[in-house]
């Protein structure tokens, strides 16, 4: 089905909140997965142990292969951030989406939404991804409502547990019941948005399902019940062709000035052969791109000259656009960086363009001290951007004042130019270019001969505003401004952009140790993950292990009393296993060798034989954790351990036999104290082993095609 045609539909759909626009995020609202962003960033930060890694490596392989759903994807993903703090984990979730997530949000679901949204629908975000992920992206289009499988937090920090039940197959159905009794919206008159066969129920359950960038799977069965469906192209996959055309979209600037150096030869015009570059730039860049320009108000271009026309920054599109725009008699600032760029870099510097270190203010002052007198005295205009850097999306960020200070300085209008989706055709990030038309409104300039620098603050806010209104965003006070501008984060202040310095190798040594530190210790083998990420329950039997080393004076290791592990944050989240019913630990544990401690069984049933030691005796710790602890499981029931272990000899030791425990022993006397000899090895114990239970926890499950109204 055409775009247009589901533009239609919405258009044509009954207004108001009873009619509700629901969304799935993965493959829907945004190209690929929202979880590999987090994983990659996981493993790019060194917040991984080895056996995380390997067990989140076995799921990512399991759910390619098909053999496990997103839902259960996310609750093994999830399970390794037991014991970190929610606050900080939130901060670098909203990071992760400036960075990454922004860019892979298709224009055509904003498009959509937005169509919604005018018509006064009830839109809303269903999705069995956490909140951590979509969250951010549902600020950024204005959607109130989000429905997410939740994680577990306790005391500030995450469990390793996902809240039960999740948002995925029935529970998506559950959430649009929720949805509708809040705001009284009809489904079966509602539309929802997919592009999984996991979401069959819901896409069943609703009245006017629409399948966007549909799987093989799911293209089948939306042919077989004609629903609308389309697929989008803007984002996502990279053709060869599209690659190669920007590439040379962005040499064009170099092409463009090296072109003018026999026009400036022969008339000895430095400022002619920059028209012809600029003009010979826009010209070719746009169309190497497929760029079109829908421009609204392009008669204040020309009104009055020269002027500062100030533009929103959103993608580096953007200077196409200007240079298409404003033609001719310009100068540009640029960022410091772009002129370490090898040939870009001088191009721009032959072009006009001066270059402005952004984290030093006065440096950037003094760097835009010869603009004020090409102003002046040649009657050329600035270009520049206000927010400083480019925006991830298209929300507006705190204009910065060096523009502004320069059209007062001058005495020259200001001319705002309003890009609106810029972003759609390379958004920050993005090195490859694709096709469109950007939306351009050029508004009225503003006169600053009134202007005073006692009145800056509100002089910036009344032109930031009709940004603001241009774009559709609210206005805000000077009050509201200034607070947005101090919450910035830092990715977003290019006035830090030259301070940020690399760490230092033992500095970021110390910090990954000091992360890691946070998280539950696990010891022992660690648990398998089910590969379709199921809980396991039923029977589980184990074998034990035990030597203790000869001491020479034993004591305790240890005075404090380990308690097992409660049900509420089990370290077997971690491992992607519950385990129910009788269950036995398999493991090894070799005390180690002092001449001051003694090794204490670890199991309260364990038949085990002591050292004698001439000054004290070896106590079993009767409430030292079961071994299925230290495997990182969550166990119930009943928990039999048997071991039997023979200890080694200890010079000038007596042994005390423990309660309900045999001991046989010899040692050896000789006045000083020596190296201990290897301990006896351990009979086995043997366990019956019992069958295990599979039940599928977030699992794909196998589509209902009935309705399940």
């Amino acid at each position: 089905m055409n775009f247009s045609k589901l533009i239609a539909d919405i258009n044509a759909s009954k207004p108001g909140p009873e009619t509700a626009a629901i969304f799935d995020f993965d493959g829907t609202i945004i190209a690929g997965f929202s979880a590999t962003v987090f994983l990659q960033d996981a493993l790019t930060r060194g917040e991984l142990k080895p056996d995380e890694l390997y067990e989140l490596t076995r799921a990512l392989t399991g759910f390619g292969l098909g053999n496990m759903g997103f839902s259960a994807l996310m609750a093994v993903h999830a399970q390794y951030l037991a014991g970190r703090d929610e606050d900080e984990y939130t901060r670098n979730s909203e990071r992760l989406f400036r960075k990454k997530i922004a860019r892979l949000i298709y224009p055509e679901a904003r498009e959509l939404i937005a169509a919604h949204q005018a018509k006064g629908h009830s839109v809303a975000i269903i999705s069995s991804a956490t909140p951590y992920q979509v969250l951010p992206a549902a600020r950024d289009l204005n959607i109130d409502r989000v429905f997410c499988t939740g994680l577990e937090v306790e005391n500030g920090c995450f469990t390793g547990a996902v809240v039960k039940p999740t948002c995925f197959g029935e529970g998506k159905v559950d959430a649009a019941q929720t949805l509708a009794r809040d705001t009284g919206a009809d489904l079966s008159q509602s539309f929802f948005y997919s592009d999984s066969v996991d979401d069959i129920q819901l896409l069943e359950y609703v009245g006017r399902p629409v399948t966007l960038n549909p799987r093989k799977r799911l293209k089948q069965i939306t042919k077989e019940n004609n629903w609308p469906t389309t697929t989008f192209d803007s984002r996502g996959r990279l053709s060869v062709n599209r690659f190669l055309r920007s590439v040379a979209a962005t040499g064009s600037l170099v092409g463009s000035v090296a072109a003018a150096l026999p026009l400036y030869a022969l008339t000895g015009s430095k400022r002619d052969s920059l028209n012809f570059s600029i003009s010979l730039f826009a010209d070719t860049c746009s169309a190497l791109i497929g760029l079109n320009l829908e421009v609204t108000g392009e008669e204040h271009l020309w009104a009055q000259r020269p002027a500062v026309f100030m533009f929103n920054h959103q993608s580096k599109a953007d200077v196409a656009v200007m240079a298409r725009l404003v033609r001719r008699d310009v100068v540009a600032v640029g960022k410091k960086e772009i002129q370490r760029m090898p040939l870009i870099g001088q191009a721009m510097g032959a072009a006009g363009v001066v270059f402005i270190d952004r984290s030093d203010r006065s440096k950037a002052i003094e760097s835009m001290a010869p603009l004020a007198t090409a102003m002046r005295e040649e009657g050329q205009s600035l270009v520049i951007a206000p927010e400083g850097t480019r925006a991830p999306t298209r929300k507006l960020a705190p204009f910065k004042k060096g523009g502004f200070h320069m059209a007062m300085q001058v005495g020259v209008p200001i001319v705002p130019v309003v890009i609106h989706n810029a972003g759609d055709i390379a958004p920050k990030g993005d090195f490859v270019f694709k096709p469109g038309t950007v939306r351009v409104d050029v508004l009225p300039p503003v006169d600053t001969t009134g202007w005073s620098l006692e009145k800056m603050d509100e002089q910036v806010t009344l032109v930031r505003n009709m940004f603001l209104q241009a774009l559709g965003q609210p206005e805000q006070t000077v009050a509201q401004t200034l607070e947005e501008q101090k919450a910035l984060p830092e990715d977003m202040r290019p006035e830090k952009a030259g301070k940020a310095t690399k760490k230092p190798r033992k500095a970021k040594a110390a910090a990954k140790k000091k992360l890691l530190s946070k998280r539950p210790k696990t010891t022992g083998t660690t648990a398998k993950v089910a590969s379709k990420g199921r809980q396991v329950a039923g029977k589980a039997t184990t074998q034990a292990k035990t030597k203790v080393a000869k001491t020479s004076t034993a004591k305790p290791t240890s005075t404090a009393t380990a308690k097992p592990k409660s049900a509420a944050s089990p370290t077997g989240a971690s491992k992607g296993r519950q385990v129910a019913g009788k269950a036995t630990t398999k493991a090894k544990a070799e005390a180690a060798k002092a001449p001051t401690s003694a090794a204490k069984p670890t199991s309260t049933t364990a038949k085990t034989k002591v050292a004698k030691a001439s000054t004290s005796a070896a106590k079993p710790n009767s409430k030292a954790n079961p071994a299925g602890a230290s495997k990182g499981r969550q166990v119930t029931g009943k928990a039999p351990t048997k071991a039997k272990a023979k200890v080694a000899k200890a010079p000038t030791s007596a042994a005390k036999p423990a309660p309900a425990a045999k001991a046989k022993a010899k040692a050896k006397t000789n006045g000083k104290s020596k190296a201990p000899a290897k301990s006896v090895g351990a009979k086995k114990a043997m366990t019956r082993n019992s069958r295990t239970e599979n039940k599928p926890r977030g699992a794909s499950v196998k589509p209902k095609l009935a309705s399940t109204r």
